[in-house]
């Protein structure tokens, strides 16, 4: 099933997911180069939550560009298979490696907007990251900091995850979903 099928196949949880999902279906029927981020205006990305063994915490990294802590996450840069992207970013942005898909298909989606910025001495214009978020179990192990990413990585309760996020609409909109939908899992 393309990613694609697999978006129009996700039920939504809320009107936030709705609304999203509908903006990408048609973000990725209108442009070829949807995978993308040449394309400046928006692109697609992945990110995981990632369960520790005992499903009580979640990784966390802090992420140099928003300065924030958050999710793992990036850009498809090409790849269709957004669960691919999103294991890879796990692993490069925490140093861990044994991951376990807990959650068959997409987890969560959300169309996130990224401020400008300066990346490795370019400026990046303001867009729109239409992400795919998947639901792992990581084994617990040394972790480590991408430092051209992010400047710590650490395992959090959910509660401290909402707490030490300093992004407000991430937080109240984002990570909170992404914490009830994960007591399900967790033990």
């Amino acid at each position: 099933m393309t990613i694609t099928e697999q978006i129009k196949a996700y039920t939504p949880c809320c009107e936030q997911e709705r609304r999203d999902q509908e903006a990408m279906l048609a973000f990725l029927a209108e442009n070829d180069d949807a995978f993308l981020r040449s394309n400046l205006t928006a692109h697609m990305t992945a990110s995981a939550w990632v369960l520790s063994p005992d499903r009580t915490r979640v990784v966390m990294v802090y992420h140099n560009i928003y300065r924030s802590w958050s999710w793992t996450g990036g850009h498809a840069d090409g790849e269709e298979d957004l669960l691919a992207v999103a294991i890879r970013e796990v692993q490069e942005e925490t140093g861990i490696r044994e991951l376990k898909v807990l959650k068959d298909g997409i987890f969560s989606l959300e169309n996130l907007t990224v401020e400008g910025h300066i990346k490795r001495g370019v400026y990046v214009p303001s867009h729109i990251h239409m992400n795919v978020t998947y639901l792992l179990q990581a084994k617990e192990g040394t972790l480590r900091c991408k430092r051209d990413e992010n400047s710590g990585v650490q395992w959090m309760t959910p509660q401290e995850a909402l707490a030490s996020s300093t992004e407000p609409w991430m937080v109240e909109r984002i990570y909170r979903k992404l914490v009830d939908k994960a007591k399900a899992y967790m033990a």
